[in-house]
């Protein structure tokens, strides 16, 4: 079946531009594929899949969008081409964001954006939406029928959440646009983020309902078996059931809504009902668990060719070409000297972001019982600082006799003899795992991917969930499900052979808070989530997030680091204004009810 959907995607792709330009019928008349009927296309399960399958084309792989593309825009990375969001201007698109044309019969993710593709695919959600319920058109069992549907509806919602939570609320277009329609009407406005959150939320609700706990286990998925984990199932629909209505609940949007730059209890509980129905549902079939600490690199990347995600990922970028993680995810993130540079970029931590990494009893370093000494800051830090950040006199490269450990001190040779350089004194191996093992050779069948959504961020985000629940607090629970706010933040923790949290951190609300604001920064660096956090919770202005620094030291006769000194690289520009990314004016334009976002 998968490769008949794959084949068929070409044609498929014709049809549906025909509606965007003209009637069925005239489509029919005129193309080439005029043997090509409404009933090919959505008649039963296997041809209305292929129409589906344009949407899963449309979903954007975050660092592959270029030769290298910049897709972290907080406070985690700098490149020795400083990005244009550090100085406020966020008109750029950063190859991540929009300026290309849609071709979804491409196989390369260098052509995704988010904003055309995710247009197109809201115009396939809901044609596909339209067509599933017309009557006499698909034939197929109840099953097949609630699987389509149930894709349909979660796209309609993943694309807008796409969309909202970087350009804010939009109209919430429910059927496919005839290019005459007059867009004056109420329903072509812009809402806000919270108005949008909503809707996707039916969505969610609706698809979840509909869709099967994993395709492997359904009739239609039988076809495919042991390859379904990429198709949307009930995990997918109530993980971003959760993920819109928290972010719907949190400050920046609850303000725009209702001018209190608060949580809003009953958006956040019921986020957490949502939260709380997915890991239930997780523990009784085990069809997704939290990786080992041993395997948690799985979930990003594995030798050989082998796809990570493990059993923790519940969405991953969709792969169009093994090979872009070699020359775009890889790139500019290893030395320049290792000749695998896609081009001048190196992408590297950020001295102040590393800061989040706790030490290994579990205790931020800002903790006077923590043990931290910033004279020997890399010493007794947690098991993922050394999973994910490269330091000095670290071993790099199996076999290279100038850069096989790091020299990342002054005058050393990864931090001014290479060109491009670590401009911080950093390299981070969440995707590009550099070490005792790296070569040229595994680098080639390196695959990296960043997850979109996963077990650990769910625990995450039901912690917070419940947390800013009507009278929530570290030790409630989401009331279907038994975990506390603190079990679940400990878990996450555990996983990564911490302890449980101290307890001087659940005395109160907002004590405990910033601990899982730490803690997504640590569990999630580099994920991308950082930057939707920070504005969400109404902190991307905050001046503890603005400094991006790098650290300068000299080597000692020991190897340890001396004459240590922060050095700021980078102040972020955040204004209010920056909540939101502008919209291009071309669009802004189309119609009167389709405004500029604020400040822009």
């Amino acid at each position: 079946m998968k490769n008949n959907i794959k084949n068929i995607i070409f044609y498929l792709t014709l049809f549906i531009l025909s509606f965007s330009v003209s009637s069925c019928e005239d489509y029919l008349n005129k193309a080439p594929q005029a043997d090509i009927s409404e009933k090919d296309v959505y008649g039963d399960f296997t041809s209305f899949q292929g129409f589906i399958e344009q949407m899963y084309n449309c979903i954007m792989d975050p660092n592959k969008g270029g030769a290298w593309n910049k897709y972290l825009f907080a406070d985690e990375t700098l490149n020795n081409k400083p990005y244009n969001f550090d100085y406020g201007n966020y008109w750029g698109s950063e190859t991540y964001f929009y300026g290309t044309s849609v071709n979804v019969t491409s196989t390369n993710p260098r052509d995704r954006r988010v904003w055309e593709w995710a247009w197109y695919a809201l115009r396939v959600a809901n044609l596909a939406l339209e067509k599933i319920d017309q009557e006499g058109l698909f034939e197929g069992t109840p099953e097949e029928k609630n699987m389509i549907k149930g894709q349909a509806l979660f796209f309609r919602g993943w694309f807008y959440f796409e969309i909202s939570r970087y350009w804010g609320g939009m109209p919430y277009v429910t059927k496919p646009i005839n290019p005459t329609e007059d867009m004056t009407t109420e329903e072509f406005n812009r809402l806000n983020f919270q108005e949008t959150a909503k809707l996707m939320a039916k969505d969610f609700r609706a698809a979840a309902d509909l869709l099967p706990n994993h395709w492997d286990e359904s009739g239609p998925g039988q076809a495919t078996k042991g390859h379904n984990r990429d198709r949307i199932n009930k995990f997918h629909a109530l993980g971003y059931l959760g993920k819109a209505l928290l972010y719907a609940a949190s400050p920046m949007p609850n303000e725009e809504a209702t001018g209190k730059n608060t949580y809003d209890p009953q958006l956040a509980g019921e986020a957490a009902q949502a939260f709380g129905e997915l890991l239930q549902l997780a523990d009784q079939t085990g069809d997704y668990k939290l990786q080992t600490w041993d395997t948690w690199t799985d979930c990003f990347w594995r030798w050989n060719n082998q796809r990570p995600g493990g059993t923790e990922c519940i969405m991953m970028p969709i792969i169009f070409d093994r090979g872009r993680v070699r020359w775009s995810a890889l790139g500019a993130t290893v030395p320049s000297s290792f000749g695998l540079n896609s081009g001048s970029d190196a992408d590297v931590p950020t001295h102040n972001y590393t800061k989040n990494y706790a030490m290994a009893n579990g205790l931020p370093i800002d903790d006077p019982q923590s043990g931290y000494n910033p004279n020997d800051p890399w010493t007794g830090r947690e098991p993922r600082f050394y999973k994910d950040i490269v330091v000095d006199g670290d071993q790099i490269h199996n076999s290279l006799p100038d850069d096989k450990f790091a020299q990342l001190y002054n005058g050393g040779r990864h931090r001014s003899q290479i060109n491009p350089p670590s401009v911080t004194g950093y390299y981070a191996k969440r995707y590009s795992p550099i070490g005792p093992e790296f070569t040229t050779s595994l680098a080639n069948g390196l695959q990296a991917y960043v997850p979109y959504l996963r077990l650990a961020d769910i625990y995450l985000m039901y912690a917070e969930s419940v947390l800013f629940s009507s009278n929530g607090s570290p030790k409630s629970t989401s009331g279907n499900y038994s975990m506390t706010a603190e079990d679940a933040l400990n878990a996450v923790r555990n996983r990564a052979q911490l302890p449980n949290l101290d307890a001087k951190y659940t005395v109160n609300n907002d004590a405990f808070f910033e601990e899982i604001v730490r803690e997504r920064a640590v569990e999630l660096a580099f994920e991308g989530a950082r930057f939707c956090d920070l504005r969400r919770w109404n902190r991307n202005g905050d001046p503890r997030y603005l400094d991006k620094t790098a650290i300068d030291f000299d080597r000692g006769a020991d190897g340890k680091p001396i004459n240590l000194k922060e050095r700021l690289v980078v102040k972020r520009v955040a204004e209010k204004k920056h909540n939101w990314l502008p919209i291009q004016v071309k669009y802004t334009k189309m119609y009167s009810g389709f405004p500029q976002n604020p400040g822009w």
